[in-house]
């Protein structure tokens, strides 16, 4: 009987899902906006409107699940789920749903199977490679060095900064020195919980993970209909992630929407992600990066056929 797995992400924004037959192979791979972290970095509670959001989508997902015969699973929440002081209770109501074993990341175990995804199909240079994985309420930076992990997970994310420094609409001066400020403050706190990161000035990889560099390359693409052969491995310049965040902070969410490549229930968050891209790719001295469809979910699924 084949092996089937199941890897489901409850992110920030997104929810998630892949189903793979063997390493690197595809069966299904689904992404709904769910928005779970709404409101949380105010009320450190998940809301019943976001929740209802997320097992409507688990429960379309059990479904696929049934439908590919998937054996078994692993489902993982990561920040907001983190933040909340009713995470415990929803991770168990996700894991009945779902009926696979789910759990709650810590940043340093996210951090670490977002780099194992996303590194499993590439081909690898004498750079070490920094994989950066900007979600919803955190962004993981991650890195080998001397056949170690070095990671930190840091207080930022597209729907964070958002909420508590950018806002959803035009940007404005104080906003924007508000979102610098914020983004500034926790990579200087990164940097200084992880040394090593100041070593990597200039002659590092960068490998973008998620929804904000997955919808900038689609920018980037001018493509409006998602085509990860297009979006995957896609060389995005640091004077393109400035092009996007400049023009999206002048527009209103619904003329973001209108961008040709623009993904629906991101227009409102994608400038704040374009912050803290613009500000870590400064941080290590990089003017492009490579955007990577493989990620946090390749990574479980990697875990669950033990590779």
């Amino acid at each position: 009987m084949t092996d089937v797995v199941a890897a489901l992400d409850c992110g920030s924004n997104s929810t998630r899902l892949l189903i793979s037959d063997g390493p690197g192979r595809t069966l299904r791979r689904e992404m709904r906006i769910t928005r779970l972290s709404e409101g949380v970095d105010a009320s450190h509670t998940l809301i019943p409107a976001a929740l209802e959001r997320t097992y409507a989508t688990l429960r379309e997902f059990r479904t696929l699940m049934d439908a590919n015969h998937v054996t078994r699973g692993l489902l993982a929440a990561t920040s907001a789920v983190r933040d909340a002081k009713n995470g415990e209770q929803f991770i168990d109501d996700a894991g009945r749903i779902v009926g696979v074993d789910a759990r709650i990341l810590s940043g340093d175990e996210e951090a670490t199977f977002s780099y194992a995804g996303a590194t499993a199909d590439l081909v690898l240079d004498e750079r070490p490679i920094l994989v950066l994985d900007i979600g919803g309420g955190s962004t993981e930076l991650a890195v080998l060095i001397d056949g170690v992990m070095r990671s930190f997970s840091m207080q930022l994310g597209c729907v964070r900064v958002t909420e508590r420094a950018l806002g959803s609409g035009i940007v404005d001066r104080d906003a924007d020195r508000r979102a610098r400020e914020m983004v500034r403050s926790e990579l200087d706190r990164a940097w200084d919980a992880v040394p090593e990161f100041a070593t990597l000035s200039g002659r590092v990889r960068l490998i973008g993970l998620a929804g904000t560099v997955a919808t900038l390359a689609q920018m980037d693409a001018g493509i409006v209909v998602y085509d990860r052969d297009v979006v995957h491995h896609r060389v995005l310049s640091r004077a393109s992630v400035q092009h996007w965040r400049d023009v999206l902070a002048a527009q209103t969410p619904d003329e973001r929407l209108a961008q040709p490549g623009m993904v629906a229930g991101r227009e409102d968050v994608l400038t704040a992600g374009l912050y803290v891209l613009d500000a870590v790719m400064e941080r290590l001295g990089v003017e492009e990066l490579l955007s990577s469809e493989n990620d946090i979910l390749d990574g479980i699924a990697l875990s669950l056929f033990d590779v």
